[in-house]
């Protein structure tokens, strides 16, 4: 068969996006301002939520999220758990936020934390349970937020890449107390970067708006100096300018207009996206069946419905060969590929410190070493991924 180059990720600008980009370079307001607004509103109408605060990448979607806490009491220092398989931007948004991460193991079948082994990692110190739909397979919330009641936790949602996944008919994003979207180039909705968060609690969404501004007190879902009569009552009922009265630590990230812009463009074309990477992921989920169990992947469930974000494939217990050398034979034939993350706690320099043993994580670093994946985008067709599988056969038919 002839080489077909196979790319991981994709993002698609639309006219719509194009149009609304330039409508904003000539207006010269660049800055956060109405379409951000138009972005957020549109996002959470699709989510179903009440709230949705846009910022500057979904890693910051997840400090913000978290730091949100410290006006409900918790302390610099107090402890989020956490699964140990995911992307590092969820360990390190954690550690950004001032907390310690306490991570658990997960289910390899799965990918997502095991809610078993949750309890035992709570201590006097733990303020939330934030669980990764990673993969775009969800969690399972249900097991999850009865043991957050429990002890009184929080749940927020990391739902980087589960986009329009759903669990037991709810909607991911609108099921914890707060949820983390990432919209870097390769997710289902993208604005370029940026990150969203979710939300019912309209308390949330107001100290999320403050704590993407360096926490100042100005954090109206509007800003009245941006619209065109330019006045707010409220800016100087303190002392000084309320845009320089800061009410907590903040951090700087904000999305800006032609962010926002690619955003509306995708929302606008979203159906169409959907389709046709469910469409990709239902051909492949098919197609790889053949292989079951030299190699595996996560499947859906009869209560959940995945996000197409990507397909996951890792290299069965009993095959005779590493996921390097599948990879590497995949790489060479221009299929591009992805690491399916690292165990943050055991596998990853920069969480050392926290001391955790080596082989402490065991599902999450079998996953490690025997795991990746690959695109499903909307710019790849059903030939990219008959090329895959054929690239698979030839590869198993001469290791196994």
């Amino acid at each position: 068969m002839k080489k077909i180059r196979y790319p991981f990720g994709t993002i698609t600008i639309n006219d719509t996006a194009k149009k609304l980009i330039g409508e904003a370079l000539d207006s010269t307001r660049v800055s956060g301002g109405k379409l951000v607004r138009e972005f957020e509103e549109k996002f959470a109408a699709l989510v179903g939520t009440k709230e949705a605060v846009a910022v500057s990448s979904g890693t910051d979607a997840d400090a913000l999220a978290m730091a949100v806490l410290y006006d409900f009491g918790a302390q610099r220092g107090d402890e989020v758990i956490v699964p140990a398989l995911s992307f590092v931007a969820t360990g390190n948004a954690v550690l950004q936020a001032g907390f310690i991460p306490r991570f658990v193991d997960i289910r390899r079948e799965t990918l997502n934390i095991d809610p078993a082994k949750i309890e035992a990692a709570i201590t006097p110190k733990t303020r939330a349970i934030m669980p990764v739909h990673l993969m775009g397979k969800p969690a399972e919330m249900d097991e999850i937020l009865a043991i957050a009641r429990k002890h009184k936790l929080t749940v927020i949602e990391d739902a980087a890449e589960a986009q329009s996944a759903r669990y037991k008919g709810k909607e991911i994003g609108a099921i914890g107390d707060m949820a983390a979207f990432s919209l870097y180039i390769a997710h289902i909705i993208s604005t370029v970067e940026g990150g969203i968060v979710t939300t019912n609690n309209e308390d949330y969404a107001e100290i999320l708006r403050s704590l993407r501004a360096h926490g100042r007190a100005c954090k109206c879902k509007t800003c009245l100096l941006n619209t065109v009569s330019k006045y707010c009552t409220k800016r100087f009922k303190y002392d000084t300018d309320i845009r320089f009265v800061f009410e907590r630590i903040g951090f700087s990230a904000k999305m800006n207009e032609l962010e926002a812009a690619v955003g509306l463009g995708y929302l606008e074309i979203y159906p169409q996206i959907y389709k046709k990477r469910l469409e990709n992921f239902n051909y492949l989920h098919e197609k790889f069946a053949r292989f079951e169990p030299l190699l595996t992947t996560i499947h859906p469930s009869m209560h959940d419905t995945m996000a197409p974000y990507a397909f996951a494939v890792m290299v069965g217990s009993k095959a005779r060969f590493s996921k390097d050398k599948l990879v590497a034979y995949l790489e060479k034939n221009e299929v591009d590929t992805r690491s399916l993350f690292q165990s943050m706690p055991t596998q990853c320099r920069g969480f050392e410190f926290l001391n955790y043993p080596k082989d402490a994580f065991p599902e999450a670093e079998w996953v490690s070493k025997n795991g990746f994946h690959i695109g499903i985008h909307q710019d790849i067709g059903k030939e990219h991924i008959d090329y895959f599988i054929y690239l698979l056969e030839n590869f198993v038919k001469n290791e196994a």
